[in-house]
């Protein structure tokens, strides 16, 4: 009887764990961007303060925000709604993103999709600032 109700509560687990996956995640390419701070700050004052998106990086290039002094977050511009589209959000301000294409948005501090159809985090990277002051987005 417990043999019984032990392999139906594995089987129920194993069921409960696979779920359908659409497929549908940014993939994984290579990142290593270097920019100094004053460059930074240099380009970003040419759009809008404190945001600068960089081109032929990434999966659809980057959006690096900076935070605080010396604190930035870096993300793939490629919507996480229908990524295979490689559709790139824009800056709204400092704080949300929109994707063009779907009219999802997403929060500029963590990622987080903050109005449907957005539902998955944007891809972020990680940021170092080096005592060279060079900020270093990566994966």
């Amino acid at each position: 009887m417990i043999k019984r109700i032990t392999g139906a509560l594995m089987l129920l687990l194993l069921f409960a764990g696979c779920g359908k996956d659409e497929g549908s995640y940014i993939p994984n390419i290579l990142v290593n961007y270097r920019i100094s701070i004053q460059q930074f700050k240099i380009e970003s004052a040419k759009t809008t303060n404190g945001i600068l998106t960089v081109d032929n990086y990434g999966v659809a290039g980057l959006i690096i925000i900076e935070v605080a002094p010396r604190s930035y977050v870096a993300f793939d511009r490629c919507s996480s709604v229908n990524p295979e589209q490689r559709c790139q959000v824009v800056a709204d301000n400092r704080f949300t993103a929109t994707d063009p294409c779907s009219g999802a948005k997403f929060s500029l501090i963590d990622g987080s999709p903050s109005k449907a159809p957005a539902v998955r985090y944007l891809k972020s990277y990680r940021v170092h600032i080096g005592s060279d002051d060079m900020i270093n987005v990566s994966n």
